[in-house]
Parts: structure tokens; C-alpha cells; sequence
């Protein structure tokens, strides 16, 4: 699915910081090589992680749901010197390729890469979290909000992709399937969660930004 028209989306690349070379080579190699790489957070979205990143400045990152590597690399930018980033994927598989761009990006001994399942792994990481990103299986994102929110810190962020869903959470409630349902829930869970600030951005398939107050 365009999120976009091809001109509006052609004129914001224009005007937007371009996309480091690393990035770009595994943009390529993931449309390339990966199936559904759709999944990919890409240019736009990319940049905005980064630049999210750079804004709350976190020392602990979590990611869950690595895919090819490409959004932890783009929330590494913002870390503070020392920083980490703890990313977590079920599919072992992509672990070859998302080593080596990590190598590439010279970020080994900044992005831990954890393979297994995301609900298991995340009681075992020490210490607080600065930053959550949220972008692995759908039905599992309230699962996942409640899993760390006690470890992210007062004015932390949890941030969830794809709570717009290419669109099917406005369709009549007899057509949706459980993808759609469980990120629908997210979004009402989440704004109805008097711990957090909450606002839903309309970018590319939907970012719901929460902070801890």
C-alpha cells in the first residue's frame, strides 16, 4: 500500500536529510533479498526514529522487533556516548544480515542483538529504559506495553509502529482480523492510560508516541 501520493512522498525525501550510506545499501539488500520488506522503517520513517532519538538523548534503548536492523541502527544515532541498544527478534534467520549491518555501521559494541521471544528476553535485561520501540507481532503490543512499563523511567518513551494498519482500523468491525483488532485495542488502551501522554502521527503506517508522566 502507497501511504502517500508518489509526489508528496518524493517532495518530503526532498526535504528531508538524506539517508546515510550504510542504510541505504540495507534498504536496498532488504527489498531486495527479504520477504515482505514492506516491513522496513525506510528513509522517512527512519529519519524521524533518528531524529526522535536524538531529541530524548536515551541511554537504554529497546527494540522489539529487529527485522533487517534497519530502526535500530537509525535509534543508535541519538544515544548517549556509552549508550545501548537491546534488540530483540524471534526469526534467527535474519541474524546473519543484521549482524553485518551492524558491523557495517560500526555500532558492535552498541546494538545487542537478542534472538528468541521478546516475552521471555525483556525480564531479563537490567537496569531502566529511556526508549521502547514496539514493531514485532501485532497481537502481542499490550503485551509488550505492559511488559516494560515498569522498567522505562518517569519521561520515558514507548513508541508503537503500525497502529494505522495500512488503514483497516477504520474498516466495519465484521471484516477485521486479529492483527487489526489487537492494535485497535492498543491505541484505545493507550489513550485511555492516564500514566502516559499519548499522540498518534500520522507517519508512514502509524507511530503512537507515549511518554511516562
Amino acid at each position: 500500500m502507497d501511504f502517500l501520493p508518489e509526489e508528496i512522498e518524493n517532495y518530503i525525501i526532498k526535504n528531508t536529510e538524506e539517508e546515510p550510506a550504510v542504510l541505504k545499501e540495507l534498504n536496498h539488500e532488504t527489498w531486495e533479498k527479504v520477504l515482505i520488506p514492506r516491513m522496513l522503517s525506510g528513509h522517512i520513517q527512519g529519519r524521524v526514529l533518528s531524529m526522535l532519538s536524538h531529541m530524548i538523548q536515551p541511554t537504554t534503548i529497546l527494540e522489539i522487533g529487529t527485522y533487517t536492523g534497519y530502526s535500530a541502527i537509525c535509534l543508535a544515532e541519538g544515544l548517549q556516548e556509552g549508550g545501548k541498544v537491546h534488540t530483540i527478534d524471534i526469526n534467527e534467520e535474519l541474524e546473519v544480515m543484521v549482524s553485518t549491518y551492524i558491523e557495517k555501521a560500526h555500532l558492535t559494541n552498541t546494538i545487542i542483538n537478542h534472538i528468541g521471544n521478546a516475552m521471555e528476553i525483556i525480564p531479563t535485561l537490567p537496569g531502566t529504559l529511556d526508549l521502547v520501540f514496539i514493531d514485532a507481532d501485532k497481537t502481542n503490543y499490550s503485551n509488550y506495553f505492559d511488559l516494560v512499563f515498569d522498567k522505562v523511567k518517569t519521561g520515558g518513551y514507548i513508541i508503537a509502529d503500525n497502529v494505522l494498519w495500512s488503514g483497516k482500523i477504520i474498516e466495519p468491525s465484521e471484516n477485521l482480523d486479529a492483527d487489526t483488532l489487537s492494535l485497535i485495542a492498543y491505541s484505545e488502551k493507550i489513550n485511555n492510560d492516564d500514566r502516559v501522554q499519548n499522540v498518534l502521527f500520522p507517519i508512514r503506517d502509524g507511530l503512537m508516541i507515549a511518554r511516562k508522566k
